[in-house]
């Protein structure tokens, strides 16, 4: 059996007989070292593959000194076993790793911008590249131009040299890790690109199916390019489609007119927001005339739909209009209950002790500054016997 693992030797391979040599934990997780594995460790930007041990699943894989760590969810014993790779994950990977190669080239042989940094993520990859502003049209020639090139079919193989003979090369690569030794590893689109490599990837640039250009974003200095490939175009259209079909039906318009009558249903919506202000501030004030107007020197009020913010809003227009009063505010919004404590300038009341009594009543919490002490309640259930005791705490000039 060749000293490469059977990832590399053939990224296609699936599934495979082989032998846990050692176990382990580490961090808590238990792992198994393997004879042979089908299975990518995370590096070189690519994401580790997932799959399974038997009937265990695989949720990580790493390098650690040398040897590969398969993490488990559950512990195994030392023998046989069949591995079997999570086939989708591995592909989607492959297509997004050889897209960013192709992109990569392209951006920089046919259009000067070479790339500096790349992330393969879960959902969206990018490629940072060595330019500042890309305009729409820009971007557009590049994603076309990459689009000739997976229409080509280009052969994508790796092969492996001495160091000796990648001096002789031209070959794309930021650099070998440090501490380096033995052969070179390099993945070669036929006529487009030969890069220093470790992952794994599709055997054509047809395979890769399509790439998309998401969005480009200043970044250091340059630009980063998000993009998907493959499946994830074709799921993500898929996505797009299934959203559009709600927003159609939701705003009751085609396709090209949606964002004009979202914008204008946002519109509607502020204004009305405007006008339902405008609205709870004439409300507090009518309600703190008629508070102002009780013969009690401490009132109170209960309200359905409201929140504290209303209670806020009215206890302090309570306290401008009404400064020898003292109130009790409490309101309920679906299955939340808020309180309100207010207290005029002219009353010696130690607003925020009294908030605090208030508050360990209704089983709830809250704070404030100057007159006026809010929160959320646990239960309005204790109202009678928080009014009670704000009416003793007035009464006695503040003292508990």
């Amino acid at each position: 059996m060749s000293d490469l693992p059977a990832y590399e030797r053939d990224p296609y391979l699936k599934e495979l007989a082989t032998e846990i040599v050692e176990t382990g934990t580490e961090g808590g997780r238990p792992f198994a070292v393997l004879a042979d594995t089908i299975m990518y460790p995370e590096g070189g930007g690519q994401p580790a593959d997932h799959g399974w041990l038997g009937e265990v699943a695989v949720v990580d894989v790493q390098r650690r000194g040398g040897v590969t760590r398969h993490y488990l969810q559950r512990p195994l014993a030392v023998g046989p076993v069949t591995a079997r790779l999570d086939w989708a994950r591995r592909f989607d990977h492959m297509q997004q790793h050889t897209g960013q190669h192709l992109l990569t080239a392209v951006a920089a042989d046919r259009f000067g911008w070479p790339t500096t940094a790349f992330h393969l993520g879960e959902e969206v990859c990018d490629i940072e590249l060595g330019a500042a502003a890309l305009d729409p049209a820009r971007l557009e020639a590049l994603e076309e131009v990459v689009a000739v090139e997976i229409r080509a079919a280009r052969p994508v193989f790796a092969q492996r040299v001495t160091a000796d003979e990648l001096a002789a090369l031209e070959v794309r690569t930021r650099g070998l890790p440090a501490g380096h030794e033995g052969d070179v590893r390099l993945v070669e689109i036929a006529g487009v690109d030969r890069n220093t490599c470790g992952g794994t990837h599709v055997r054509s640039t047809a395979e890769i199916e399509t790439i998309k250009l998401l969005a480009a974003e200043p970044m250091r200095g340059g630009t980063r390019l998000a993009f998907v490939a493959g499946g994830r175009v074709r799921a993500r259209l898929g996505a797009h489609e299934a959203r559009n079909a709600r927003l159609r039906a939701t705003l009751g318009a085609p396709d090209e007119e949606l964002a004009a009558v979202a914008e204008a249903k946002l519109g509607q919506l502020q204004a009305a927001e405007r006008r339902a202000r405008g609205l709870e501030e004439e409300l507090a004030e009518a309600i703190a005339a008629a508070l102002a107007a009780s013969p009690e020197r401490v009132v109170s009020a209960h309200f359905e739909s409201k929140n504290v913010a209303f209670l806020q809003a009215l206890a302090r227009r309570l306290g401008e209009t009404a400064p020898g009063k003292a109130a009790l505010l409490t309101a309920s919004e679906d299955d939340r209950a808020f309180f309100a404590v207010a207290a005029g300038a002219e009353l010696p009341v130690d607003v925020a002790a009294a908030g605090r009594e208030v508050a360990a009543l209704l089983g709830g919490r809250g704070g404030g500054a100057g007159r006026v002490f809010q929160g959320k309640a646990g239960s309005l259930e204790a109202r009678p016997a928080a009014l009670a005791r704000l009416r003793e705490l007035v009464d006695g000039g503040g003292r508990g």
